[in-house]
């Protein structure tokens, strides 16, 4: 008895959002261009270069990314360490979670679906449908951009792990490449202006200055005051 081979199921988007998507890229020749070099693009990233160690890399990458998980323990582990700017760390740890909570704001907005390759299913699963912007994007470079204000030195590794993390969307399969631009650029503005991480400016230090400095003159002048010698007592 011959078995016929089982082949991966395949999914298609909806016809309504099909439609959608096809009038949009009809009146805007621009929108057609950008559209078919994001398809392109999200393919050749999905399809080429797997094995079964850069997948389990870029899956372990996803994982750690998710819900900004991996930015609440290095800034979690600064507060622990870092007695001096414990508040600037536990401030900037917060930031990737918020950051997840702004993008689905836009993602609600956007109403974008995730990716669907024929014959290549995503390899991770998301907790919503939706892909409009890359809410691990988000929550990574407004992660990285937040702790690397707290420590300037750990930029470079903060800002190459944000990079991993965003790279592993597309290659997984569960976003376009431009789900991700427009994530980093969200989380790049979050994590700027996030308050409460940024050390002293030059004149709060330079105020903190003479207060010291004042506080150690008065305690020297009262120390240098001695006190009157009683009414006949001896001088020696």
């Amino acid at each position: 008895m011959l078995f016929r081979r089982q082949e991966p199921r395949r999914r298609f988007a909806p016809p309504r959002l099909r439609a959608r998507s096809e009038a949009k890229r009809r009146r805007n020749p621009l929108l057609r261009v950008l559209g078919d070099a994001d398809q392109a693009l999200l393919r050749a990233m999905r399809t080429r270069g797997h094995t079964a160690v850069s997948d389990t890399v870029m899956q372990g990458l996803g994982a750690i990314g998710e819900f900004a998980g991996v930015w609440v323990a290095i800034g979690a582990t600064g507060a622990a360490t870092d007695s001096a700017r414990r508040n600037r760390w536990a401030a900037a740890a917060v930031v990737g979670p918020l950051a997840v909570g702004a993008n689905y704001a836009v993602k609600l907005a956007a109403g974008r679906e995730r990716p669907l390759i024929e014959g290549h299913p995503p390899l991770a699963k998301a907790p919503s449908k939706l892909s409009f912007p890359s809410a691990h994007a988000t929550s990574s470079l407004a992660g990285a951009t937040a702790l690397g204000r707290v420590e300037p030195r750990a930029r470079l590794p903060l800002y190459v792990l944000a990079g991993s993390v965003c790279l592993s969307r597309p290659y997984l399969g569960m976003h376009y490449p431009s789900d991700v631009l427009a994530g980093a650029a969200l989380g790049l503005l979050i994590g700027r202006l996030a308050p409460g991480i940024s050390s002293p400016g030059a004149e709060d230090r330079l105020i903190d200055l003479v207060n010291q400095s004042h506080s150690r003159a008065g305690n020297g002048a009262g120390a240098s005051v001695s006190e009157p010698a009683a009414p006949g007592s001896a001088i020696t």
